[in-house]
């Protein structure tokens, strides 16, 4: 069991950074949406990134809300998945960790 695990790892972190840098590239577009308030989302190629930040962000807005009119939570988000990137599938990430020692 553990080593039909530990052989699926490397798909494993491939699949993750993946993931996660297209959400961090959506939250990023999200945030650079923001500037441009006549933007319509319900519209286009944007709904390509406002069905999957929508939600999120709804949620966030629920909890921390606009500050001085400006919404944070792109902000929040880029920073909590650039977090979970770094601690999974960074050099140092656990899933490299152990895919090394499975090597070893």
């Amino acid at each position: 069991m553990i080593s039909l695990f530990l052989s699926y790892l490397p798909i494993l972190d491939v699949a993750l950074g993946i993931l996660l840098s297209f959400l961090t590239l959506i939250f990023l577009m999200r945030l650079i949406l923001t500037w441009y308030p006549k933007v319509d989302l319900n519209k286009g190629l944007w709904l390509l990134i406002a069905i999957p930040t929508s939600p999120i962000l709804n949620f966030t807005r629920k909890i921390i809300p606009p500050i001085g009119g400006v919404d944070v939570g792109p902000v929040i988000w880029i920073g909590i998945i650039s977090f979970l990137r770094e601690i999974l599938v960074g050099q140092q990430g656990l899933i490299k960790l152990a895919m090394q020692h499975s090597i070893s």
